[in-house]
């Protein structure tokens, strides 16, 4: 399993309040979303006008596609022409197939592995 997770510092040149700022992201978010089906929200600078931080995840299992996604994803908000990028990270992770120690089932029975 492959995860990639983004993170995206925003600019609202236009926004004046905080209602402003939210509708604006609350378009950004919803647009994305409805795009692509992934998990994003606002995570960081809540008390700020102008400034604002969204996490978003991708989950897949190639990370030429992962990776290929994120980028799209990124892209994608930066067109709608409705927040300035000023920084983004994104960190893809490779989670191996066979889970090390920790719990399950099998046939409806909890067991430690």
């Amino acid at each position: 399993m492959v995860v990639g997770v983004g993170i995206i510092d925003i600019f609202i040149v236009n926004s004046r309040s905080l209602k402003e700022k939210r509708g604006v992201l609350r378009r950004v978010i919803q647009r994305t979303r409805n795009k692509f089906n992934i998990s994003i929200a606002e995570i960081g600078d809540h008390d700020s006008w102008k400034n604002g931080k969204i996490g978003f995840a991708v989950v897949g299992n190639n990370g030429g596609f992962v990776n290929s996604m994120m980028d799209t994803i990124m892209h994608f908000i930066e067109e709608l022409n409705l927040v300035h990028v000023v920084n983004s990270k994104i960190e893809i992770i490779k989670l191996s197939d066979a889970m090390d120690g920790g719990y399950g089932y099998i046939d409806d029975k909890f067991f430690e592995l």
